[in-house]
């Protein structure tokens, strides 16, 4: 049976070999159930690294395709499906008949400025999307750049490289996770995030018009590497009115880097405003937060499960917390009533914010003033206890630290919990949405405090151990500032 013969997953027939590379390979194939074009992608997994390494690809494999899926935006190649045949995942996605623009450049050699902005703007208007939805890229670069017959730009492979762990080095450039076109940041080991991909942009852009990638090319890979984390790149001399954008696209600090919002505002500006950009809102398959207050992730103790096994979960403790809410309001109006005096409530186990892909540990400025709400004899809303007096017991430094251990027990058994935790002022100092609390502790096991104590009004210091998906620990130190809402203890900066 040729491999075009194959059907896979009982449903995808393969027809034409259409292109390859260190991550896979890709076939024109045709989905017979709906009859319908698609691309079906096999995604080639660690060889001679042992069983469990070739087993957490495929998990990781699986979970950055379902985050792909998510992003539903017409510069983007759709994730339709992923399937595992064969014990390997592989990937059905739309299929688009076009060229990378890694092929163009290398067929046509490098482009105009006036060639490279309407491009440009449309890989700034897909990225700043996936942003928005908490997605970050981790592999922007020419080959990931598919050019349509009719203008179209699309970007593909979302997540995908660092799911398979490719890390081949070429001189050409053209790897995953490519160091010619990788930010320093990540060259030097850190983990990608927002910031990361708008260098990648910038470096793809600086091909596009140079014709080679910002820090050259190299046969040592090493070399190229430190080249990369040095951050020394050759200065353009074709970019033209470019130049100025593309050098803050290249800065060799994350924070001197625009967002990716603000880089599609600029490039607009550039072409006038003639490239169409898609206004594509957060998909709905995003999870919502909570009305109370979304948190960021924090790290499972087990390999992350299925995104339907976890919301199942959630809405099981949800539905646990919602009846202890109720006997815990009857608990208090009894009490009012035979007493006359306020109620106490015991903190909840704070959530810590993680809005930085780059980091196990979040940082933020505290807030000048922190607000505690006022004692009452009553519950203020349905959903909470009242709040209690400074003196209380649920305000004292050992609620505090209690409320800061019992977090990290929440993980990874109800993220959401943990995500209502984070005060508004902590989300949006990290830009914080669910997606990427999630997101980012998909790559962690587990995470433990230790060694917590009361440093002064309101502020905790402590240990805070994290373990990755692939068993490598380490701690750091942090110090949080708490407020304590209706009874509640929450994180609400984190440095």
């Amino acid at each position: 049976m040729t491999e075009e013969s194959r059907q896979i997953a009982g449903r995808y027939q393969l027809v034409e070999l259409i292109g390859s590379g260190a991550m896979g390979m890709v076939w024109r194939g045709e989905d017979k159930i709906l009859g319908r074009v698609v691309a079906v992608k096999e995604l080639l997994m660690p060889m001679n690294q042992g069983e469990e390494k070739v087993n957490e690809a495929k998990s990781r494999a699986m979970r950055e395709a379902r985050i792909a899926a998510r992003l539903q935006h017409p510069n983007a190649i759709s994730v339709f499906n992923v399937v595992e045949y064969e014990d390997r995942p592989w990937l059905i996605m739309e299929y688009l008949p076009s060229r990378s623009l890694s092929a163009k450049l290398h067929d046509d050699g490098p482009l105009s400025v006036d060639e490279v902005i309407p491009i440009a703007v449309q890989l700034a208007g897909v990225l700043a999307a996936a942003h928005r939805a908490g997605i970050v890229h981790r592999d922007v670069k020419p080959g990931n750049v598919l050019l349509g017959e009719d203008g179209t730009v699309k970007v593909t492979d979302f997540g995908i490289s660092r799911a398979v762990g490719d890390v081949t080095l070429t001189a050409t450039g053209e790897i995953s996770g490519t160091p010619a076109f990788l930010a320093p940041e990540v060259a030097r080991g850190e983990e990608a995030m927002f910031a990361s991909d708008v260098f990648a942009l910038g470096a793809t852009l600086y091909m596009a018009v140079e014709g080679a990638p910002p820090f050259g090319t190299a046969d040592n890979a090493i070399a190229l590497l430190y080249r990369v984390s040095s951050g020394s790149i050759n200065p353009p001399k074709q970019a033209g009115k470019l130049e100025p954008l593309l050098l803050k696209l290249l800065e060799l600090k994350p924070e001197d880097r625009p967002s990716m919002a603000e880089v599609l505002t600029e490039l607009r500006e550039l072409d006038g405003g003639v490239t169409p950009v898609a206004a594509v809102p957060i998909p709905l398959t995003v999870p919502a937060a909570l009305p109370a207050a979304p948190a960021p992730a924090v790290a499972p103790t087990t390999p992350a499960p299925a995104p339907v096994d976890r919301r199942r979960r959630s809405m099981v403790l949800a539905g646990l917390g919602a009846v202890l809410v109720v006997v815990v309001v009857v608990v208090i109006v009894l009490v009012n009533r035979n007493s006359g005096t306020a109620p106490t409530a015991g903190g909840a186990a704070p959530v810590i914010n993680s809005s930085s892909a780059n980091s196990p540990a979040p940082t933020t400025n505290p807030p000048t003033t922190p607000t505690t709400p006022p004692p009452s004899s009553t519950p203020s809303v349905p959903s909470s206890p009242p709040s209690s007096p400074s003196n209380s017991p649920v305000n004292s430094p050992r609620s505090m630290e209690a409320a800061l251990t019992n977090y990290f027990s929440l993980i990874p058994g109800d993220l959401q919990q943990g995500f209502s935790l984070l005060t508004d002022n902590f989300k949006a100092a990290k830009h914080q949405t669910f997606a990427t609390y999630q997101n980012f502790w998909d790559d962690y096991r587990s995470a433990r405090a230790s060694n917590v104590k009361s440093i002064g009004p309101d502020t905790l210091s402590a240990d805070i151990t994290y373990v990755s998906a692939s068993g490598a620990s380490q701690t750091n130190h942090h110090t949080y500032h708490m407020v304590n809402d209706n009874g509640v203890w929450k994180i609400d900066s984190e440095t």
